[in-house]
């Protein structure tokens, strides 16, 4: 019997990765969308277009609670991937920071609540994020590291999770959580800096831009590719019982390694085209937070198979292919 899957964020990079793999595995896949997606639109359909006519896709506010109800109520996902959030990241300067703590614990609230009330038998996938933990942990993180989020979105996570265990504990709701380190894609929006980079790379390359400015290169993650990412979230939900995870590879960069080897690919000196611009630098970007992945080896065979060079390669390529496109 095909499966049903019900993704929150589908049109974004990890909802876009994971719809494939879905639907490579037969599943029907169901999304909910912002109101002002237009199906018509470009910037709505990038990361979609290729197999958005195989999607369901509805337009939900995320705070509507009642038709949130009727279309799960209605579509009866075996499975729902709750990946859409509200970021905390500086592009989100202009959204009050009460209110990105607001929407999405009420988002993944009134979802929870709907398979509760209702007796839905679904499980439940939870993106959870590292910044739910302090940045000033020395050792890599487990799934026994001690919560203490610093901003707003990582509150939120945090409050969400609490309910989610909770429900799992007194109902018995098949819910589980994904704590995601940092992943990065060809589809992550150039807000972010190493898609900044991978974009701006090309366009050096092809005489569009001189130069990009840039803060702190210094700064260490633990990045990883999100095609490695959404694997792992379908193998949490096929768990017989609900459990938590981190997701991560267990190993740091830098912004400037990711920027040699960007430049490199393309046979340019990544030092002829960096501008360090202060104002860029985020406050409290210490000590980077380093995933422990033993726990999701163990128990689900999962570990990363794209390595940090091949995750360059691959954004930088797609963008030499988007930009050649002009």
């Amino acid at each position: 019997m095909q499966k049903i899957a019900l993704i929150t964020g589908i049109t974004g990079q990890d909802g876009s990765y994971l719809s494939e793999l879905l639907l490579k595995k037969n599943y029907k896949v169901h999304g909910f969308v912002r109101p002002n997606y237009n199906k018509n639109n470009l910037k709505s359909n990038w990361r979609i277009k290729k197999f958005k006519r195989k999607i369901f896709l509805y337009k939900v506010h995320i705070l509507d609670e009642e038709k949130i109800k009727r279309l799960i109520l209605k579509i009866r996902p075996d499975e729902i991937y709750h990946l859409a959030a509200q970021s905390y990241v500086d592009y989100f300067k202009k959204v009050k920071k009460n209110n990105t703590f607001d929407i999405n614990f009420r988002f993944t609230k009134t979802i929870l609540q709907v398979i509760k009330k209702n007796n839905i038998h679904t499980r439940f996938f939870f993106a959870g994020s590292s910044e739910m933990y302090s940045n000033k942990i020395k050792s890599k993180i487990n799934e026994n590291c001690r919560f203490s989020p610093s901003s707003n979105y990582g509150l939120a996570k945090l409050k969400s999770y609490k309910l989610l265990k909770t429900l799992r504990k007194k109902y018995g709701i098949h819910a589980s959580m994904g704590i995601l380190f940092n992943h990065e894609s060809p589809r992550k929006d150039t807000s972010f800096v190493l898609r900044k980079i991978s974009s701006s790379v090309a366009q050096i390359k092809y005489g569009f831009k001189k130069k990009i400015k840039l803060g702190d290169i210094k700064s260490k993650r633990d990045w990883g590719h999100a095609k490695d990412f959404v694997k792992a979230m379908w193998l949490i939900c096929q768990q017989k019982k609900p459990d938590d995870f981190i997701i991560g590879t267990g190993k740091i960069h830098s912004v400037e390694q990711f920027a040699k080897l960007a430049f490199n690919h393309v046979k340019l000196d990544y030092k002829k085209y960096i501008e360090i611009d202060k104002t860029l630098i985020r406050k409290g970007d210490s000590r980077p937070r380093v995933a422990n992945i033993t726990k999701i080896k163990k128990k689900l065979k999962w570990k990363p198979n794209i390595t940090f060079n091949n995750l360059v390669k691959d954004m930088v390529d797609s963008d030499l292919k988007r930009y050649i496109k002009r």
